[in-house]
Formats: structure tokens, C-alpha cells, sequence
């Protein structure tokens, strides 16, 4: 991913308004420390911080068309890129081996509509200088992993603004909004409007269906390991964020096959090659871009990447995890003031006030820059499934099967304000990329589908088991999905991980670590000061010292209103009987944990 910075509406830009541009743009360049670029148009600016993944050596942006006239900066990775290159024909000329370069055949091809054929992550603005008056287009991945804003400036009427960070606009805007996912952006007419309509997505609305298709494991399994073999498109080392729980543990288990089964490929060829060579009778070499071996980490055995406080339920967990996979294991051991120290850098990154975020991305936050130091730019992470299965441990209260579906439809439409955000600004925060196999377009269709009465689970004195004697706990279709071994399989995880109880990830570094965070606001925020909260912020209030607390951070940051009407917190279903308290402690059913043996 990279960071991108665009201003639309400008008359005639001037030298001074580029140097400008360039210099709020450096405000990003923490996610795109490879490269710069810069192209000023006749109305328009668009600046590009570069992370090299694909395309390396000749995919440095804002990429230009052939003509001259279509301009793109795209924060991002597009999956489906060769196929789609295939698609259009010999007829088109690409410039790069960049996965971005085909955003702008398509435009062609397509107009607003090139974004439904899009696979992938992504954020973007693209330039059409061929038209008067000249036109842009923005637009963001439909579940929002890519972060983007946009704003506007009253000083200057008609301008539009986008940018993959607020920081970048903070100082140029009086209004900023999160663009919001799933839709696109035209000058034209200066409407967004949704392009991403899958038949879930308004399920959260009252008179919106309830699907009834019966849960297929098998289709299930298999999408997931599709979701995971895409994104290791990649020509530079990657990882994979393991915690020990189910999520990032299922991740690694599907990545290390890929990786196995591509590092044999590869041994393959070079075998062949060489005997080829011997014999006197090589083939032409294969080319890059159907070449699925050459997009693949040299690294021959996948490498694993966790963080937590001294003999933390995640260490202990990833290890065990690691081991079983055969990967090679990387752990950090942070301590509470460590985490402590670094929580206004972490506000600064995430851009937001919310405490759930807070907490959970000081952790990643600190062990994205232990992994960018081993030179590793890629990495994939297990975000999305406790949103789509109703993995968080409050779901047990969800009083029917329709409330149960309406809730995993609201937390996927949110997912761009919390989880998505933190994985993405924690882990770009020193240049390295985040991809999110469970946010998989086809995977989410998938899912998404299956009947909410089979995602339903219970525990304690009421929790039933299947024939094999699993608990039907949270995310009992994901675990059952992968449980091969009770079918005469290879297993993908042992039994104890397959089937461990659900840690928040603020938990599972170390219980200490969210005591140590209240304890710090407790020192720092008086009784007087928190009791008159409500007159320094009637909207929004704070209702802990904590949350206080990481808001006075945010606002000496941020101190703009239009910098605050961007933040979103995550908040629990009250009316469920859930605790103000994100932390899975919080909740009742934490306390009867399942015990489950490798058996």
C-alpha cells in the first residue's frame, strides 16, 4: 500500500501550490517511504508515496496513460490484475508490471464501473484530462481496508480533496468525512454513490431478507484458501501476523501450504532450467506476468510474527501454533510502559479516539516496527471473521437469528472505523502492508449467505456439541470448516488452537497491559477534571477516564472539530446486556472456558 494526496478544483496550480501539496503529502510518506511522485494538471494536484510490492522496478505513480490525459494514484493491491490485463486484450499497452496500471484501461473501457471488476484493496484517484472540464474519480474497496478522506475547503468553493490520512488534510480543510466504502466519487456531477451491492448488505434493515442457505464447509474451506493464495502476490519477503488465535492461526496454517507448495514449484523449475541448460536446449524464459512463481517471497519457509507481555496468552499460543506449521517464529515481548509511552504516537497514526482501537493497535503498532526492520513489507492478518461469524464473545446474548445476522451486517459495514483501520495505519505506520484474507470479496458473499440460525452458539449448562464432540462456540462454522483431522485429514491446527476460546487482541497480549492503560488515565485524569467531561465534550462524551484520556491526546493532536467528526467509537450492544467495556473480560461468558486437548 502507499499513500496518495489529491486536490481537484484548482485554478491553474502554480509552483507554490505544488511545493504545498508535496509538503502535506510528506505527512504520509511514513507509508510510502520508497518513492514520490507528483503530477499537476490543469485543475488538479495528485502526489503519491510509493511502497514497492509488485511491479518494483517500474511501478513508481502517479502512473500516466499513454496519451498523457488519464492520470492514477492508487493506494493498494488489485488481485485480479493479470487476469484482468488478459481481458482487455493485446490491443493494450501497459507501461509498468504495476497491479495499479490496469485501473486505467478499464476507466476506459468502463467509465465508474471499472471498480465492481476490481479484486482486491484499494483506494484511488484517477485524472481525466481529456475531457473539459477535466474530471476525477475516487473510490474505495468495498469493506474500506484501505483508509481514505476526503474534504473540502470553503476559502476555495467548487475544490474537492481526498487522502489516504487526515493528517494530510487537517491543515487545508474545514470539513473532512471518512469516504466511505463501496462507492465512488465523480466530478462530473459531484456525487458518490455505492457500486458495491451485495444482496447482504442491507441486512441490518428490518424489511431486508434473511438468508436460508445451509452452511457448505467444503465451499467454505475452499474460499478461504483462495482469499489467502491471491494475497501472497507479492516480489518482496512477506509474513503473517499470528496471535495464536483461531483467525491469524488459520491464516498462517493456509499461508504455510501455499508457501510449501510454491517454494516446491519453484525448486521445480530451477531443476528443469538447469537441465535444460546441461541438455543444450533451453526454453525462453517464462513471462513475468503469467510467471506465478517469480510474484512469490525467495524466502523458502513462511515466517510468523508475534507480540505480548511476558508469558501472555498470545506468546504462549503463537509458539505452540508456530511449531506445529514449521514456521520460522519471531515473538516480541513489550512491557506495559513501553506500550504506554507509545500511545500518542499510535493516536497520531490511527487518527481516532476510540479505546477498543487504542488498545489493541499499541501491540500491533510496536510489532510492525520490529517486522519492517527485518525488511519484511508484507504480511497477512486475520481481521474480519469475528464480524462476519459473530466471533465477539457479546454475540451469545443476541436474542434471535435474525438479531444475530442484523449485528455481523452492521460490524462489516463498520469495520473501515475500527478493526480495518488499525490493522491498516498500525502496520503502515512504518511502511508495511496488511492483507485481510476473511475481507475477501468471495469469501464475504460466502459467508454472509450462510442461514444465522448455524452461526448461532451458546456456552455453559446449555452448550451443545456435534457428533464429533466439538462445542458449537463462536465461530463454530469456520473451526468446523478446518477440523480435517476428523475426517482423516491432515490437519491445518492442533486441536487446542482450532478450538480455543475467543481473546480480544488487547487481552490476549496480556491482561496487564489494558489495567495498565486505565491505571495510567486513573493517574492522570482527577475525579474534578472527569466530572465536568460533559462540558468539554457534550458530543461524544467520554464515560471512562480512559477514554478521557485518549481523547485529550487526540484533540492536542487534532484539535480541529473537523478532525473529530471523523472518529468513530466501538461500542457494544448495550441492549444486549454488554458492558461500556470492549475488553472480552467484560463479558460473563469469558469465564467458562472450554477445555479442549490435542486429542
Amino acid at each position: 500500500m502507499c499513500g496518495i494526496l489529491a486536490i481537484h478544483g484548482l485554478d491553474n496550480p502554480s509552483a507554490s501550490d505544488r511545493t504545498r501539496f508535496i509538503a502535506l503529502s510528506k505527512k504520509l510518506r511514513h507509508r510510502g517511504p520508497d518513492w514520490s511522485g507528483c503530477f499537476v494538471g490543469q485543475r488538479s494536484i495528485l502526489v503519491h508515496e510509493r511502497l514497492a510490492i509488485v511491479g518494483i522496478d517500474t511501478g513508481a505513480q502517479p502512473l500516466v496513460s499513454e496519451d498523457g490525459k488519464t492520470i492514477l494514484a492508487v493506494n493498494g493491491e488489485i488481485y485480479n490484475h493479470i487476469a484482468l490485463r488478459a481481458s482487455l486484450g493485446p490491443g493494450v499497452k501497459f507501461k509498468t508490471h504495476s497491479d495499479c496500471e490496469v485501473i486505467i484501461p478499464l476507466y476506459h473501457k468502463y467509465d465508474v464501473d471499472l471498480c465492481n471488476h476490481l479484486d482486491g484493496m484499494f483506494s484511488f484517484v484517477l485524472l481525466d484530462e481529456s475531457v473539459t472540464p477535466t474530471r476525477i474519480i475516487a473510490a474505495r474497496d468495498p469493506v474500506g481496508i484501505t483508509t481514505l478522506y476526503q474534504g473540502w475547503n470553503s476559502k476555495i468553493p467548487g475544490s474537492v480533496y481526498f487522502a489516504s490520512e487526515l493528517k494530510a488534510l487537517v491543515e487545508e480543510c474545514d470539513k473532512i468525512i471518512s469516504f466511505p466504502p463501496g462507492h465512488v466519487f465523480d466530478s462530473r456531477d459531484n456525487s458518490t454513490k455505492r457500486y458495491y451491492v451485495p444482496t447482504w448488505l442491507d441486512g441490518d434493515q428490518e424489511n431486508a431478507p434473511i438468508p436460508t442457505n445451509p452452511a457448505n464447509l467444503t465451499i467454505l474451506r475452499e474460499a478461504l484458501e483462495e482469499a489467502v493464495r491471491k494475497r501472497l502476490m507479492s516480489e518482496v519477503p512477506y509474513g503473517v501476523l499470528l496471535s495464536g488465535g483461531l483467525d491469524s492461526s488459520l491464516i498462517a496454517a493456509i499461508a504455510a501450504r501455499e508457501t510449501d507448495r510454491a517454494a516446491q514449484a519453484q525448486a521445480e523449475k530451477r531443476t528443469k532450467k538447469l537441465q535444460e541448460i546441461v541438455s543444450g536446449s533451453p526454453t525462453p524464459v517464462v513471462n513475468y506476468e503469467v510467471d506465478e512463481a517469480a510474484t512469490l517471497t525467495s524466502w523458502p519457509q513462511l515466517h510468523s510474527f508475534s507480540i505480548g507481555l511476558e508469558n501472555s496468552p498470545d506468546l504462549l499460543a503463537a509458539r505452540k501454533v508456530a511449531h506445529f506449521l514449521g514456521t520460522v517464529h519471531h515473538e516480541y515481548v513489550f512491557t506495559v510502559q513501553e506500550g504506554l509511552d507509545a500511545i500518542p504516537d499510535v493516536i497520531y497514526h490511527l487518527e481516532t479516539y476510540d479505546v477498543t482501537t487504542v488498545r489493541a493497535s499499541t501491540p500491533m503498532y510496536l510489532l510492525s516496527r520490529k517486522i519492517k526492520a527485518m525488511g519484511v513489507k508484507m504480511v497477512l492478518s486475520g481481521e474480519g471473521s469475528d464480524e462476519i461469524y459473530g466471533g465477539y464473545l457479546y454475540f451469545h446474548a443476541a436474542p434471535d437469528a435474525k438479531s444475530f445476522h442484523q449485528e455481523t451486517v452492521r460490524r462489516v459495514k463498520n469495520l473501515h472505523t475500527a478493526d480495518c483501520l488499525r490493522a491498516n495505519k498500525s502496520t503502515m505506520a512504518w511502511g508495511l502492508e496488511a492483507r485481510v484474507p476473511f475481507l475477501d470479496k468471495a469469501f464475504l458473499d460466502v459467508s454472509m449467505s450462510i442461514d444465522p440460525k448455524q452461526k448461532l452458539f451458546s456456552k455453559g449448562s446449555a452448550q451443545e456439541f456435534d457428533q464429533d464432540g466439538r462445542p458449537r462456540m463462536e465461530k463454530y462454522l469456520i473451526r468446523k470448516a478446518f477440523d480435517t483431522a476428523s475426517e482423516g485429514g491432515k490437519p491445518y491446527l492442533p486441536n487446542s488452537i482450532l478450538w480455543r476460546q475467543k481473546e480480544q487482541f488487547s487481552d490476549g497480549v496480556g491482561y496487564s497491559w489494558i489495567d495498565g492503560m486505565k491505571e495510567q488515565a486513573d493517574t492522570a485524569i482527577s475525579d474534578e477534571t472527569f466530572a465536568k467531561r460533559q462540558e468539554r465534550w457534550p458530543i461524544d462524551t467520554p464515560d471512562t477516564k480512559e477514554a478521557y484520556y485518549i481523547r485529550e491526546i487526540f484533540d492536542s493532536l487534532f484539535p480541529s472539530k473537523a478532525a473529530a467528526e471523523t472518529a468513530v467509537r466501538w461500542i457494544p450492544r448495550g441492549d444486549w446486556g454488554c458492558s461500556s467495556d470492549p475488553s472480552g473480560r467484560s463479558v460473563s461468558i469469558h469465564n467458562a472456558a472450554y477445555s479442549v486437548t490435542d486429542e
